[in-house]
């Protein structure tokens, strides 16, 4: 299919596995990511995502199935649905970018709540060069996470971020040499803290920012003393 599922270290690795495409994604392949997701949330805390080889992360969405989608497909968009539970999971995600992340593969590495990258990193959207937008995600959550003026130079003009634009501008970690390992010894330091406390954390930060998280911070804390001794 396309998509490897493992549990090694305490921490759940979904690997892309379509070299010879640039890790390219089908149908087949996003339904095995969404499906591989859910069954290693049931057992993990940590999750990393990743793809083989260093030629590329991933080259988004599969040519052949892009050209043949229809009006309906992009209102029930399968890959924003599967990056969208990513994002929403209350398990802790970290992509590892060894090349680059066109496209639907940019929009994978922006769900993930953490991201590393090696030298070779690239993050491209592309679509408004082919008549599209990133669809899958990827303006409103590049604009969320590097703000509206980058968001607007990489997906209006077609300026690539490439891995130290992703470092400077806190996108991702580093770049690194080792981007895999970097990545999965993130993973295992993750799987080190309190779980509970983690998934917390991630909650109120991904709130709305105003009273509303302020006052989950406050029920979290109150939660997570009632755990601790007397």
């Amino acid at each position: 299919m396309g998509v490897r599922v493992d549990l090694r270290d305490g921490f759940g690795q979904l690997t892309l596995d379509r070299p010879l495409a640039a890790h390219a994604y089908t149908r087949q392949m996003l339904d095995a990511l969404a499906d591989g997701f859910a069954l290693l949330a049931k057992e993990a805390s940590v999750i990393w995502i990743g793809s083989t080889g260093d030629r590329a992360f991933c080259a988004g969405a599969d040519l052949h199935e892009l050209g043949a989608a229809s009006p309906t497909d992009a209102l029930d968009l399968r890959s924003q649905q599967v990056f969208d539970g990513i994002a929403r999971s209350p398990v802790v995600s970290v992509c590892a970018i060894q090349g680059p992340a066109v496209a639907g593969g940019c929009e994978l590495a922006l769900a993930c709540d953490l991201r590393v990258v090696g030298p070779g990193a690239r993050l491209r959207l592309p679509e408004t060069s082919m008549g599209l937008i990133p669809a899958a995600g990827g303006c409103t959550r590049l604009t969320q996470l590097v703000g509206q003026s980058v968001a607007k130079q990489v997906i209006l003009a077609g300026h690539e971020l490439s891995a130290e634009d992703c470092g400077r501008l806190g996108l991702a970690i580093g770049p690194v040499a080792d981007v895999h390992a970097e990545a999965k010894a993130l993973c295992r330091r993750l799987v080190g803290r309190d779980p509970i406390a983690l998934r917390l954390a991630k909650q109120v930060i991904d709130g709305d920012g105003g009273t509303t998280s302020l006052g989950a911070e406050r029920v979290a804390e109150a939660l997570l003393y009632s755990r601790r001794p007397q």
